[in-house]
């Protein structure tokens, strides 16, 4: 983010609270437990409320509220597949092991929806996803990429829209064609984590909201400590994402922080919604640096796009926004825009999700690299299989390759910057 926690922009998602935890505080004093858990966002509540299910005593620290980060702040969307291409698994792990990783991400999706109905989470859940092409490069991407998958993974819940049928989806003149995912969905991103959060309570996990993570001391137990007291546990699960903080030196340089941006507009009239998203589906285009937007439940365009990678906000990034919603849907002139904030996602080199070990008692997951709103609801059950001793599925993914972005502490950064932008002119051909 361009600003810092204490000066951020309200998001509309915490202005739309519809969950409430019991009352936590800050630690105080020492504690024991089976498991610690660090960080509050989707993967570290959901390893708490699996690993509590299972009968461990779980501890999970949060540095500001819970849901501070890219779980409370993201998109929403709720989708199958990985921040990178299938294909690049599949060049490193094989046909098969890609057919495994594909599948788990399938049931992410399916996974989220059990959480919400088990734990009656009042996120506006709803169902539809479109991946929309800009150009006709796009256009040609898309279609091997139906296809692919049909031939190669079995998933047929991809339908080809154009002309008439897309417009049935979104109405605008923006796009030549459209993946329609019948898989795909969207929820209400604060809600959901904080409904997470409440059932791993309710678990029996004890919430630390406000206590960051100062250090943490290898061994069996291992010791966290924070301002207010410490932490002993066996096992430790590291789920700050782009929230690292240096706990970890050997996983200094595997994620980048990318701040994005989003908007919410006033609440649309009927005639209005019927005219931008008559269905209700979610949907980001296919460009490198994308767009992505829905409705809320009270029909406000939820609309988010642009990156930084240096930590300054991109000039002129209200104008721009407001442009591209202004020139998608001009039914929407003269709609104010009530809300704009922002956060932090972690990516990776090659945007696949970075899940390992560090010797016999320390797990983490991170670097979903804008694709984890389901996904990391699945790592934390995974995560809290392979404390279980059940590592297989947690291996798949922890099989997966990962190397630190180039450059060093001083020069990865503008090295992205660089790259970023060359995909930005490339998003333009």
């Amino acid at each position: 983010m361009a600003t810092s926690a204490t000066d951020r922009p309200a998001s509309w998602y915490r202005a739309s609270i519809g969950v409430e935890l019991e009352p936590c505080a800050p630690l105080e004093g020492d504690l024991r437990a089976d498991v610690c858990v660090i960080g509050g966002g989707v993967t570290g509540c959901s390893a708490a409320l699996h690993l509590a299910e299972r009968g461990y005593s779980v501890v999970l620290l949060e540095a500001e509220d819970i849901g501070h980060g890219a779980s409370g702040r993201s998109g929403g969307q709720i989708l199958p597949g990985l921040g990178t291409d299938i294909t690049t698994v599949e060049r490193v792990l094989g046909r098969a092991r890609a057919r495994e990783v594909w599948e788990m991400s399938r049931e992410a999706v399916r996974l989220t929806a059990e959480l919400v109905e088990r734990h009656a989470i009042p996120c506006e859940l709803a169902w539809g996803y479109l991946h929309a092409a800009v150009k006709p490069r796009h256009v040609r991407e898309l279609e091997a990429f139906r296809e692919q998958l049909a031939r190669d993974y079995g998933y047929d819940a991809l339908d080809w829209l154009e002309g008439d049928a897309l417009r049935e989806h979104v109405v605008t003149d923006a796009y030549p064609a459209a993946l329609y995912d019948r898989e795909g969905g969207h929820l209400h991103p604060l809600n959901y984590t904080l409904g997470l959060a409440r059932a791993a309570q309710r678990a029996g996990v004890r919430l630390l909201p406000r206590t960051p993570a100062r250090e943490i001391r290898r061994g069996k137990p291992a010791t966290v400590t924070t301002d207010g007291g410490r932490v002993s546990a066996d096992f430790l699960v590291l789920a700050t994402n782009a929230y690292h903080a240096g706990l970890v030196p050997e996983l200094d340089g595997r994620i980048m922080r990318a701040a994005n941006y989003m908007i919410a507009t006033a609440p649309m009239s009927e005639e209005q919604a019927a005219r931008v998203l008559p269905r209700n589906d979610a949907l980001s285009d296919a460009n490198f640096v994308l767009d992505y937007y829905r409705l809320s439940a009270d029909r406000r365009l939820i609309y988010g796009g642009e990156v930084s990678y240096d930590g300054r906000e991109p000039p002129r990034l209200q104008e721009r926004m407001d442009a591209k919603i202004a020139r998608l849907f001009p039914v929407l002139a003269g709609l104010p825009i009530e809300y704009r904030w922002g956060g932090d996602v972690a990516i990776t080199l090659n945007r696949a999700p970075d899940f390992g070990r560090l010797g016999d008692n320390l797990f983490y997951a991170q670097g979903y690299s804008g694709h984890g709103m389901a996904l990391a609801g699945l790592a934390g059950k995974l995560l809290a299989e392979a404390i279980a001793g059940q590592n297989e599925r947690f291996d798949v993914f922890a099989a997966m390759p990962h190397r630190q972005f180039p450059g060093g502490r001083a020069l990865r950064k503008p090295l992205l910057v660089l790259a970023t932008h060359f995909y930005k002119l490339r998003d333009r051909l």
